[in-house]
C-alpha cells in the first residue's frame, strides 16, 4: 500500500476513535494480502469507555460471527478426508439427533413438522432454516416467557426451532453452531480444541480461544451499548460465562458450549493469518502448511444460494434493541448486484470498485 494510502487510513481509525461517547472507544484495523505480509495494523482509542488503557495490537477482541469462518474452515478440512459429507442429511441427522424431530415455527406462531433433512452444507449457507432471536421477532415471541439467549454458553439455546423448511429460504442464525456441534461428535473433541489442534497452532497462532486465558482476559476490549441519541455506555459482555469460568478447571470449561457461530476470542493480526490462508489458497504463505486444498477453497467461495439473489435486502429487524440495531441491508452495493453466500460467508459483489471478498 502506497504510504499516503496508510496514512489516510490510519487517520480515519484516529479520528473515530477521538470522541470517546459518540464515536468508537477504541479499535484496531488490520490489512493483510495474500503473500501473508501485514500492510497495515493501527490501534487507536482506549480499551473500554471508562478504561485508562490505551488500545493496542496486543489487545483482544471477541470476535463474534467471524468465528463462523473458523469453523467452516475445521468442517471442510473433514469433509475433504472423507469424515463429514456436506450434502448427507443422514450423516448430519446421526450426528446430531436433535435435528430429526426439530420444528418449523409458521408466521401465526405455530409449528409444523420438519419435511426434509438437514444438511452440512444448509447448516454452514443458512439454508437450514435457524435464526437469531434478536433478528426475529417471531422467534423472540416464540421463546416467551423465559426468553432465548444465544450467548448463554448453553447448549440448550441452540435448541429453537426452524423458521422456514430446509432448503427453502436463508437466514442469518445458529445453524453453523449446529456444524460445530456436528464436528464435535464425529472427532471427539470439543471445537476449540479442534481448532487449536488443527487451524490454529499450526499457523503459529497463540492468541485466539473459546476458553480465554487470564492474560487474554486483562488485554479483552469492553463490550458497549449505544443509544438512540448515539451515546455510548458500558456493558456486560454477552459472551459472559467463558470468561467468568476458571480456564485450568476442565470441570468448569466443560460448561461451556463452544459456539461454532460466536465464540472465539482473537487478537486481529493473528485471525488476519487464517484470512491470508484462505487467499492464498489454503496455504499458509508464511509457513508453508497446508489448511485446506485449492478446490476446497473454491466451494467456500463458491455462491451456494444462487435461487436468492437478494436475499440480505429483505431487512433485519432489531427484535431486541438493546442487542441491535435494525439493518436494512447488508452490505448494499450500487446497483444492486445479485448477492451471494459462500460456506460461512458472504460473497460480495463489488460493482464499481471492484472490491470483492
Amino acid at each position: 500500500m502506497q504510504s499516503v494510502a496508510l496514512e489516510r487510513l490510519r487517520s480515519a481509525v484516529d479520528t473515530a476513535c477521538a470522541d470517546q461517547k459518540t464515536g468508537i472507544p477504541g479499535a484496531t484495523v488490520v490489512v493483510i494480502g495474500k503473500n501473508g505480509e501485514e500492510l497495515f495494523a493501527h490501534s487507536a482509542g482506549k480499551q473500554g469507555i471508562t478504561s485508562s488503557s490505551p488500545m493496542t495490537l496486543e489487545n483482544i477482541f471477541w470476535i463474534a460471527s467471524c468465528t463462523k469462518m473458523l469453523t467452516g474452515v475445521a468442517c471442510m478440512q473433514l469433509v475433504e478426508q472423507g469424515v463429514l459429507k456436506l450434502d448427507d442429511s443422514d450423516e448430519t441427522e446421526r450426528l446430531c439427533p436433535e435435528l430429526k424431530a426439530i420444528k418449523v415455527l409458521l408466521p401465526d406462531g405455530t409449528l409444523e413438522d420438519k419435511k426434509v433433512g438437514i444438511t452440512l452444507q444448509m447448516l454452514l449457507s443458512h439454508t437450514a432454516g435457524f435464526g437469531y432471536s434478536f433478528f426475529n421477532e417471531r422467534l423472540r415471541d416464540w421463546a416467551f416467557p423465559a426468553g432465548l439467549d444465544e450467548f448463554s454458553g448453553r447448549f440448550d439455546d441452540m435448541k429453537s426451532p426452524l423458521l422456514f423448511q430446509p432448503g427453502t429460504g436463508w437466514e442469518y442464525g445458529t445453524g453453523i453452531d449446529w456444524a460445530g456441534v456436528a464436528l464435535e461428535r464425529v472427532t471427539g473433541l470439543t471445537l476449540n480444541a479442534y481448532l487449536q489442534k488443527n487451524v490454529l497452532q499450526p499457523l503459529g497462532i497463540k492468541n485466539m480461544s473459546m476458553i480465554p486465558r487470564q492474560e487474554m482476559r486483562e488485554k479483552l476490549a469492553h463490550m458497549h451499548h449505544r443509544d438512540k441519541d448515539g451515546v455510548l455506555s458500558p456493558r456486560d459482555h454477552l459472551q459472559r460465562l467463558p470468561l467468568v469460568i476458571d480456564p485450568n478447571d476442565e470441570s468448569e470449561v466443560a460448561r461451556v458450549f463452544n459456539s461454532g457461530g460466536a465464540g472465539m476470542f482473537a487478537k486481529p493480526q493473528e485471525y488476519a493469518q487464517v484470512l491470508a490462508v484462505l487467499l492464498n489458497n489454503g496455504t499458509c504463505p508464511r509457513t508453508n502448511v497446508q489448511l485446506l486444498r485449492k478446490e476446497t477453497v473454491d466451494e467456500m467461495f463458491r455462491n451456494q444460494i444462487p435461487s436468492f439473489p437478494n436475499y440480505s435486502r429483505q431487512g433485519i429487524p432489531a427484535a431486541k434493541p438493546g442487542l441491535t440495531n435494525e439493518i436494512s441491508e447488508l452490505y448494499p452495493v450500487e446497483g444492486n448486484p445479485p448477492q451471494g453466500w459462500g460456506l460461512t460467508f458472504m460473497l460480495g459483489n463489488g460493482g464499481g470498485t471492484g472490491r470483492s471478498p
